[in-house]
């Protein structure tokens, strides 16, 4: 029965797939859970934060931060944050895919792009597609760290202060539930003035105003740095989340579709063995009619 062994051969080759993709989807369900805590609880500090650096740009404007002015530049900074790992199903390419999308309309417009990956997805995606990195950052880990993510980060914004962008939008993935990411492009420089009129509305008609100690540059300053990291952080935070839950989905997905590739092997087997059985019977019985 060579046909019944390499059938036997291939189902005991699934069920080691099926151990595998079983192990990874608890690994995963265990991280997610400690990822989706880091992300909730850098919320709530992430959008105060950026809420007063909105503010700010409405309530000080004899003093404009480098960060709150437009610049007529030529090319546009983007961060893309992606994941270090694969088998997380298709979160990566939806970002990528976004990313892609807004490099079209640049490029219709005669802009140029300058990018920062945060992520060995992106960072070989970028590098195949020909776009140029400034600076990047690999194999973080489970939990971001913010004094590694500075370094990188930095680079564009010294582009930007600099002259040489004209905004810089940040690419990641945003976590909405275990089930469902959404791919999303925010941009973080300069301050939108549609998210201050935004805010503003939201707050009601009245304008914010601040009392500055020791003066209005040296708090701005502080501020806005704290303004660009913490989001920085909050992005990769959101990704790190997402990367999880996407993996425990797609690695339930190939544990069930093992166990169904299992059971139709099996199928195969049994039908295969009955025929053999039953053609050795037929020729017993014919046999012992000739005898």
């Amino acid at each position: 029965m060579a046909v019944g062994k390499e059938i036997r051969g291939k189902i005991k080759s699934v069920e080691n797939t099926k151990k595998i993709t079983k192990a990874m989807e608890m690994v995963a369900a265990s991280k997610m859970r400690k990822a989706q805590d880091r992300m909730r609880a850098a919320r709530p500090y992430s959008e105060k934060v950026r809420n007063i650096a909105t503010h700010l740009g409405q309530a000080n404007p004899e003093y404009v931060h480098p960060f709150m002015k437009i610049h007529p530049a030529t090319s546009t900074g983007f961060i893309v944050v992606t994941t270090d790992k694969g088998l997380c199903g298709g979160m990566n390419t939806n970002v990528l895919r976004a990313l892609m999308s807004k490099l079209k309309e640049l490029q219709a417009a005669g802009k140029t792009a300058q990018t920062v990956a945060i992520g060995n997805k992106g960072l070989g995606f970028l590098n195949r597609a020909g776009v140029k990195v400034l600076a990047q950052l690999t194999q973080m880990g489970d939990t971001p760290h913010i004094e590694t993510l500075i370094g990188p980060v930095k680079v564009m914004l010294d582009a930007y202060t600099e002259g040489q962008l004209d905004a810089v939008y940040i690419c990641y993935t945003k976590f909405i539930n275990t089930m469902k990411q959404e791919a999303v492009i925010e941009q973080l420089l300069p301050l939108s003035n549609d998210k201050m009129r935004e805010e503003t509305k939201a707050a009601g008609s009245y304008a914010w105003d601040y009392l500055y100690e020791p003066d209005a540059p040296a708090v701005i300053d502080d501020l806005l740095e704290l303004y660009i990291e913490s989001l920085v952080y909050q992005a990769v935070a959101e990704n790190m989340a997402s990367e999880q839950s996407a993996r425990m989905v797609a690695m339930k997905a190939a544990t069930d579709n093992a166990g169904s590739v299992i059971g139709e092997l099996k199928l195969i087997y049994n039908k295969t063995r009955q025929a053999a059985i039953t053609k050795e019977l037929s020729e017993i019985v014919a046999g012992a009619a000739a005898v």
